[in-house]
């Protein structure tokens, strides 16, 4: 029997079947983060990372297209804190300065949000900004926390001198990512230190000033990094385009296994399963390595930009991301439209791995490769509800994110899953969600409580 006469069930009993018994999603990131380390764009292991990206997909049989953006690079190189005379260890946020020697008193913000600046006014200015990364005990549920890089943006606009957010995971654990909203170097200086060591800052910060003493030095200037594209052609709209994302790139605190390494090597193995099993997509696939996520999404903006102006953003029917995904166990969509072809795709799922939920649901969010997609109005349609232990979450970003977390059953079924997702949008006769006009993005992203943190950014074009 040909693949185009089987049905869905026996599409899915082999894609089931190769998965389990022939992924190499596991074996591929455990060897990327033993001989290449972290994957921090622009540096020398960035490249390696993209250089093995692109030869394991060749090694499945795709043409690999490099999509290459030149951006404001940064890498760190030191950072001494010091607080009250006493060291505190500290890493720098990303888009820091390249030069910091300053000094000023701490002011506590409590949660770092526009309220809190609210509240006190003109005494932030000349001052160093102390606040939480996450959100304070006690903090009303209905209050939204913001990124870093809006809470550090905040705290230039109120005129801090520089901003110390400590961790939100316990056990000295230390975190980096990018405190620019735009990409951009940064005017103030921006750290992060540990829970414990935070939460000691904030106990003295009651009984009396703590003044710190900030010494930095970072490398900054022009980078160029790669997104790594392979085309599987559709056989009947093979100008329409399903496109499956997930950032390659990582932090250089650690080697980048769950952020994103799960997400990115299964991108990897869906493609290798589809040419495998030589399933039929009457949509064009393209699978997309995207680097420069972690410094602001910059080659996912660069996609979307190039597909703007070559006039084939139109093209894109569906975006699907995998950021840290592991072994999900639900459907989601940005668009309530998609849901009822989702929730049948879940109840099909369910016979091969039986906790899926069959429940799908809209969601819409920022800070990953989907959103400059989604600020074009193109649909999103993937997986969600990841299951995580609470030690790979707490080292999200950390100097701990290492392969030591990484699940293979987990790795399996976002294969399993999402090859099967992508073998149905490419064959239906009509995708059911189409592209939002302005209005209906500038509607949604209200909705979605979007606006205030896309106007700190930037990036609120209404």
């Amino acid at each position: 029997m040909s693949l185009s006469a089987q049905t869905n069930e026996q599409i899915l009993t082999l894609i089931n079947n190769e998965v389990k018994q022939n992924s190499e999603a596991y074996q591929q990131l455990k060897k990327a983060t033993e001989t290449i380390g972290h994957r921090a764009t622009g540096t020398e292991n960035g490249k390696k990372a993209e250089e093995y990206a692109a030869n394991l997909l060749r090694s499945y049989g795709y043409d690999i297209v490099f999509q290459e953006f030149t951006f404001n690079g940064w890498n760190r190189k030191s950072l001494d804190l010091k607080v009250n005379h006493q060291s505190i260890e500290a890493v720098a946020l990303a888009h820091s300065p390249a030069k910091v020697k300053l000094s000023g008193e701490l002011i506590d913000l409590g949660n770092g949000l526009q309220d809190d600046y609210k509240q006190i006014g003109d005494q932030v200015k000349g001052k160093i900004v102390f606040a939480a990364l996450g959100l304070l005990e006690g903090t009303p549920k209905e209050v939204e926390n913001l990124h870093r890089s809006e809470k550090t943006a905040l705290a230039e606009k109120y005129g801090a001198k520089g901003i110390i957010l400590f961790n939100r995971a316990p056990g000295e654990i230390l975190l980096t990512g990018t405190a620019s909203v735009t990409g951009e170097i940064i005017k103030i200086p921006a750290l992060n230190i540990s829970l414990e060591a935070g939460l000691k800052i904030k106990e003295n910060l009651k009984k009396g000033k703590e003044v710190a003493k900030i010494e930095m030095k970072n490398d900054v200037g022009q980078m160029k990094g790669r997104n790594i594209i392979a085309t599987k052609i559709g056989t009947k709209y093979p100008d329409e385009k399903i496109v499956l994302g997930g950032h390659l790139d990582s932090w250089d605190l650690a080697t980048g296994a769950i952020d994103n390494g799960v997400g990115s090597f299964s991108v990897i193995d869906v493609a290798r399963t589809f040419k495998k099993l030589q399933l039929k997509n009457e949509r064009t696939i393209e699978f997309v390595l995207f680097m420069g996520e972690e410094v602001g999404l910059i080659g996912s903006k660069h996609y979307v930009n190039q597909a703007m102006k070559d006039g084939s953003i139109h093209q894109i029917k569906v975006m699907s991301n995998m950021d840290m995904t592991t072994n999900p166990k639900s459907y989601y969509s940005t668009m309530e439209s998609s849901l009822p072809i989702l929730s049948a795709y879940a109840k099909d799922v369910q016979k091969v791995i039986p906790d899926f939920k069959s429940s799908t649901y809209v969601s819409i969010g920022l800070h990953s490769d989907h959103q400059p997609f989604m600020l074009q109005g193109v649909p999103i349609i993937g997986l969600s509800d990841s299951q995580f232990t609470k030690g790979a979450l707490d080292c999200y970003h950390a100097n701990c994110d290492t392969f030591d977390y990484v699940e293979e059953v987990g790795l399996k079924n976002n294969v399993i899953l999402e090859t099967y997702l992508l073998y149905q949008l490419s064959n239906l006769d009509q995708i059911p969600s189409n592209h939002w006009s302005e209005l209906e993005i500038k509607e949604a992203l209200i909705k979605g409580n979007l606006k205030t943190p896309l106007r700190i950014s930037g990036d609120w074009r209404w």
